[in-house]
C-alpha cells in the first residue's frame, strides 16, 4: 500500500544519523507551500543537537511555524490574538483607532461572555447565530452588527492560521433592523436661531462653540476631523484646508492624531470668505497648532467636545441637535445649491464612485461651488444674527 502523501504544510518522518564521529545529520522531507516536495537537513556535534537544529529549521519555514492555534484553542486565546492583530494594523495607519476601541468593546461586552470559552470547532453556524439573534433581540441591530463582525474577524484570523477550514460567520442569517432614522437638518431659520444661542452663551463662548460651529457648518467635517485642523493645514491665499488626519482617544496613548479613517477622507476643501476671516481672526489669538486647541493648547477631545454641545443645546432649547446635525446640514445645502452627488460625497470625504476613483487618483481639491453655496447660506444666517 502506498505511503500516504503529505500534505501542505506538514513533514515526514525524521530521521537522525551519525555521518562520521562526533557529526550527526537529521533529515526529513517536507512539502512547501507551492506543493513541491523537498529534503530539508541538519547536521550537529550529537544526535539531539542535530535533531533540535532540524526542528528549528523546520519551525522557521515559510508554513511550518507553529501559530499556537488548532481547533482546540479556545475563542478568547484567538480573539487576543486577533485584537494584537488588529492593534498593529492601527499603528500602520491602515484602520483607525477607534475601530480598535469598539471591537475591544463589543468583544469584551458581548462576545466573550457568550463564546470566548468554546473551542474553535465547537463554534458552530448554529451557535454563532443563535448568540447573534440573541443579542439582536436583548439590544439592537447595530450591535449584533458589530457583534458580527468581530466574531467574523477572530473566525477568519483562526482559518488563516490554519485552524478552521471555513469561517462559521459567513452561513449566519443576515441581521436585520429598522430602517435607520435620516439625520435632521438645521433649516435656514433653525440655523440663525441657534447662532444667535450660542453667540450670547457665555459658557458656549468660552468652548468656542459658535466658531467651531460655524466651521461645521461651512464645510461638513467630522467633529474628529474639525479638531485635528492646524493653521499649517490652512492656505489663507487660496482659501483652502487640507483635511488629512482626524483627532480619537487610544487605549493607553490618549488623544492621537491620527489619519482619516478612509482613502476618500483625505481631501482639500475650499472655504467660505467668513470661514478664511474666521480662522484668520484665531490664528492672530493662537498663533501656530491646533485651530481649535484645548484649554491647554493641545488636541481638544472629541468627547468632552460632544459633551460641551450637548450642554449648550440644551441651554438653546435643540435638544435634537448633534454635531452630526451638522454635516446633514451641509449635504442638503450643497444640494439645493445644485452641487452633483460626487461633488457633494467629496466635500463630505464619503467614498468615491468607484475603484478606478480609489485607486488610481490621487487627493483631488473639491470644486469650490461648494464654499459658493455655503457661503450663501453663511451669509444669511450670519445678517439675520448680526441685524445687517
Amino acid at each position: 500500500m502506498p505511503r500516504p502523501a503529505l500534505a501542505v504544510g506538514q513533514h515526514g518522518t525524521i530521521t537522525v544519523r551519525e555521518k562520521q564521529p562526533r557529526l550527526w545529520e537529521a533529515s526529513t522531507y517536507v512539502r512547501d507551500a507551492d506543493g513541491k516536495r523537498r529534503q530539508v537537513r541538519r547536521e550537529a556535534r550529537t544526535k539531539s543537537a542535530a535533531n533540535k537544529a532540524l526542528q528549528d529549521a523546520l519551525a522557521d519555514r515559510p508554513g511550518f511555524g507553529d501559530s499556537g492555534i488548532d481547533r482546540d484553542s479556545r475563542v478568547r486565546v484567538v480573539a487576543e490574538a486577533w485584537l494584537a492583530y488588529i492593534a498593529k494594523q492601527v499603528d500602520a495607519g491602515e484602520l483607525a483607532p477607534n475601530t480598535h476601541r469598539l471591537y475591544t468593546v463589543v468583544h469584551r461586552n458581548h462576545v466573550l461572555p457568550a463564546l470566548g470559552e468554546l473551542r474553535l470547532r465547537e463554534a458552530t453556524v448554529a451557535r454563532v447565530d443563535d448568540f447573534l439573534t440573541a443579542l439582536r433581540s436583548r439590544r439592537s441591530a447595530s450591535t449584533a452588527r458589530t457583534a458580527r463582525a468581530v466574531v467574523s474577524g477572530i473566525m477568519g484570523f483562526a482559518v488563516r492560521a490554519g485552524a478552521l477550514s471555513q469561517n462559521p460567520v459567513r452561513d449566519v442569517s443576515r441581521i436585520t433592523g429598522s430602517t435607520k432614522r435620516s439625520p435632521r437638518a438645521l433649516t435656514a431659520a433653525e440655523r440663525e436661531q441657534w447662532l444667535t444661542r450660542v453667540d450670547n452663551d457665555y459658557i458656549a463662548l468660552r468652548h468656542d462653540i459658535p466658531d467651531l460651529t460655524r466651521f461645521l457648518l461651512s464645510t461638513g467635517l467630522r467633529i474628529g476631523e474639525a479638531l485635528a485642523v492646524t493653521f499649517d493645514d490652512v492656505n489663507f491665499v487660496e482659501r483652502t484646508v487640507a483635511i488629512d488626519h482626524t483627532i480619537t482617544r487610544v487605549d493607553g496613548r490618549g488623544l492621537v492624531r491620527g489619519p482619516t479613517k478612509t482613502r476618500s477622507g483625505a481631501r482639500t476643501l475650499t472655504v467660505t470668505p467668513g470661514t478664511t476671516q474666521m480662522l484668520e481672526d484665531r490664528l492672530r489669538v493662537y498663533g501656530d497648532g491646533p485651530v481649535f486647541p484645548s484649554a491647554a493648547g493641545t488636541w481638544r477631545d472629541p468627547s468632552n467636545t460632544a459633551r460641551v454641545f450637548r450642554e449648550a443645546r440644551q441651554r438653546a432649547g435643540f435638544d435634537w441637535l448633534t454635531t452630526h446635525a451638522f454635516r446633514k446640514t451641509v449635504a442638503t445645502v450643497l444640494d439645493e445649491g445644485g452641487l452633483t452627488a460626487r461633488e457633494i460625497a467629496d466635500q463630505m470625504g464619503h467614498s468615491r464612485v468607484s475603484m478606478t476613483q480609489d485607486v488610481y487618483m490621487g487627493r483631488r481639491a473639491v470644486s469650490g461651488r461648494a464654499a459658493e453655496a455655503l457661503a450663501a447660506a453663511e451669509e444669511t444666517s450670519d445678517a439675520k444674527v448680526t441685524g445687517k
